[in-house]
């Protein structure tokens, strides 16, 4: 069957099946397993608040096993139930089979670059002696397990180019184990650095070390769920065990602070740059490797604004940051002298927020958001502004890596219907060249993504891309996926998924909201929807939802929100808020209980952006959203899939089977509530493709029963 045939198959097979959840059909109520209750209360600041599902905080416990067991078999029967799911999936399969490459970097006149067939569970990374050379496999994560599970987590290849230090995670873990592998040869040596966790390695001048960032080793049994403070820095000389590390760096009157190591290109300076939490608002430390006994000395900030070390001239260092400029701008401090009136502006705040920026051929490249989509601009060591990169069109552009002395640097380009090429440009002509575009197994000049803005409940001006097929009919009659995440300012920039084109395909509009609280529009935009503040990007995204509806893109009906992580939070807060403004909801692996999150892994390090119920103020605004403390009891909520992972140490499960647990107690009408609990698995990142496309057609066969979703041609 050829690819059109297979086309109209699934199309087809799409609009056969009528739902079952027709309003002339008898209601199907579900019968929900029994949650492990107690009569646990916590009293925050004289208040009094039920935790009656704190069982559940105990992943191992033999009744949450068997809670979680219970729950996939009911989720297992609706998604079975679905006559279009395995449609979807091979749709998904299909769209998901094309080759996608990493951006290369380069060391010691050798390439580096992740490369994915197609299917492949995770990406293998390649050298090359040459651009135009023959490819050489350095390391297949995938021969790590059988089942893809275990996926590379960081990989740096010392300046000469004969040594990767790498880093490996098993079944989504945070956790990280680092070995050392020689290029030339592939083999590993016997290093092995263990309780590594959101740091990676970095290699001291010589090629002989490399500095890294560990946590002190859990409790027996504490190791997904215990809370992780007292970070150090320690250097690791290769051929020696990790016990003899030299401890470069470390507080223990602050266990929340971390420290991030980095050389300079020149290799005369370590530098620390020094955070709690995560904002970015820094302290940076250095020491100039001629000193190696002397403590770290401190050149510039606490903790009041961002300082993002880019590279050095001698003595001067250049920094972007956003004090005083809260869009960003670069600035050099002389470390003979660093007081900030002595502080030289090179390149000023713009209109744009400053994203990043790149010291590579003696040029900066400084890549700049316009409402949420890319701008490279390039400018001298003085400041001055050379050029603009010439990019492909409204997407995003991410890359430019290398060093000072480098005369080339590559980036991708992706926009929401085109998957990432990789570009190589040349710093001093400013020609951008192919270097790798994929083939695609769909015609992306069916669809189109627009631009538009909306007001917020408070008059606030909010963007949206909004991609669907060209010529959408605004009849109140599509089925629409809103996403959002608002929050760390980061901000949602477009992206290729194969999954969403599966959704575009089936005559979906895919909307996402660039929400107060991320990283759009500089630091005001984000602390505008933190800490007390956070209301504000509930509002922003249920405004999305009814500008939707207004505009008849949609109707509430056919209209799904969806979100992950911070999202998944977004999804919880806004679905008790507004029941009746969805139809249908997906929150992903969610910071779902806002009383407690801080308790668990590294959720103390959110306090930056959610505020703690340990403050009495803070307490009143989190416990007035928390979706798990506003579920009510008597409410029809609508369709409901909560989905997250049994090894997800970053947003532990717990709030995600409370919520669930919660929901189903309290639904009182006959819309399904159910969970998705993924096995061997963790917040995201690393999943292997397998799990991905799964969990991708588990959601779209959700909405396509919940919504009534028929295929249009």
């Amino acid at each position: 069957m050829n690819r059109a045939s297979r086309t109209a198959a699934f199309a087809i097979l799409l609009g056969a099946a009528a739902s079952p959840m027709k309003a002339d059909e008898p209601a199907k109520p579900f019968a929900y397993p029994d949650a492990p209750q107690s009569d646990t209360v916590d009293v925050y600041h004289g208040v009094k608040v039920p935790d009656p599902y704190r069982p559940l905080e105990d992943p191992d416990s033999d009744v949450t096993r068997a809670w979680v067991e219970a729950e996939n078999q009911v989720t297992g029967a609706f998604l079975g139930s679905v006559p279009q799911r395995d449609a979807i999936r091979a749709r998904v399969t299909e769209l998901w089979d094309y080759e996608k490459f990493g951006t290369p970097g380069k060391k010691g006149g050798r390439y580096f670059y992740a490369h994915n067939t197609g299917l492949q569970n995770q990406s293998v990374l390649y050298t090359l002696d040459r651009l135009d050379g023959e490819p050489k496999m350095l390391l297949d994560p995938n021969t790590l397990s059988a089942d893809g599970t275990v996926a590379l987590a960081g990989t740096v290849a010392s300046d000469d180019g004969k040594k990767l230090a790498y880093g490996i995670a098993e079944a989504g873990s945070d956790w990280n184990v680092w070995k050392v592998r020689d290029v030339e040869t592939g083999k590993d040596a016997d290093d092995k650095i263990e309780w590594v966790k959101f740091s990676s390695a970095t290699w001291t001048p010589d090629n002989s070390a490399f500095f890294y960032g560990r946590f002190p080793a859990p409790e027996p049994g504490q190791d997904l769920k215990g809370a992780n403070y007292f970070q150090k820095v320690y250097l690791h000389r290769l051929g020696t065990p990790q016990a003899e590390d030299a401890l470069i760096w470390e507080d223990p009157e602050h266990k929340e602070w971390e420290a991030t190591p980095a050389v300079t290109d020149d290799g005369k300076y370590l530098v620390l740059t020094l955070h709690k939490g995560t904002d970015a608002k820094y302290r940076v430390l250095y020491r100039p490797f001629d000193r190696p006994d002397a403590k770290p000395t401190h050149l510039v900030g606490d903790f009041d604004a961002e300082y993002e070390f880019l590279d050095n001239d001698g003595p001067v260092f250049w920094f972007k940051t956003n004090k005083d400029a809260e869009r960003g701008k670069v600035v050099a401090i002389d470390t003979r002298d660093p007081q900030p009136e002595k502080w030289v502006e090179l390149i000023p705040e713009a209109a744009e927020t400053l994203e990043s920026v790149d010291v590579v051929g003696d040029r900066f490249l400084a890549t700049y958001l316009k409402d949420a989509h890319t701008v490279v601009r390039v400018f001298d060591l003085a400041g001055e502004h050379v050029r603009d990169v010439d990019l492909p069109g409204l997407g995003t552009a991410s890359g430019f890596g290398g060093k000072r002395k480098d005369r080339e640097t590559f980036y991708a380009f992706t926009s929401y219907t085109t998957p990432a090429a990789i570009y190589r440009y040349d710093v001093e002509t400013g020609e951008s060249t192919v270097w790798r575009k994929p083939a695609l197994k769909f015609d992306p000049s069916k669809y189109e993504t627009v631009q538009v803005f909306y007001p917020s409940k408070d008059g606030t001006k909010i963007p949206m891309f909004i991609t669907s097929k060209k010529g959408v009919k605004k009849d109140g009659d599509n089925p629409t996926l809103l996403y959002g995440y608002g929050g760390f300012n980061i901000p949602l920039t477009p992206g290729f998924s194969p999954s969403a084109l599966t959704w575009l395909e089936m005559g979906g509009v895919y909307a996402v909201a660039n929400l107060r609280g991320g990283g759009e529009y500089g630091e005001s935009w984000h602390q505008g929807g933190t800490r007390t503040r956070k209301q504000n990007v509930f509002d922003d995204f249920i405004a999305a939802a009814e500008w939707l509806v207004a505009e008849k893109y949609t109707r509430k009906e056919k209209l799904a929100i969806s979100g992950r992580s911070n999202g998944g939070l977004l999804v919880g807060a806004c679905m008790t808020q507004r029941p009746d403004l969805y139809g249908a909801c997906l929150p992903g692996v969610g910071v779902l209980d806002m009383l407690r999150f801080h308790k668990f892994t590294i959720g103390w390090a959110w306090i930056d952006d959610y505020g703690s119920s340990d403050d009495p103020e803070e307490f009143k605004a989190l416990h007035a959203y928390s979706p798990l403390h506003n579920v009510k009891p008597g409410t029809c909520y609508p369709p409901t899939m909560v989905i997250t992972a049994d090894h997800d140490d970053r947003v532990v499960p717990a709030h995600s089977f409370k919520f669930a647990a919660a929901l189903q107690a309290a639904q009182s009408c006959d819309n399904p509530v159910l969970i998705r609990i993924e096995t061997k698995a963790g917040h995201g990142a690393g999943k292997p493709t397998t799990k991905v496309i799964e969990e991708a057609a588990d959601q779209w066969a959700f909405l396509v029963k919940t919504l009534n979703v028929e295929a249009r041609p």
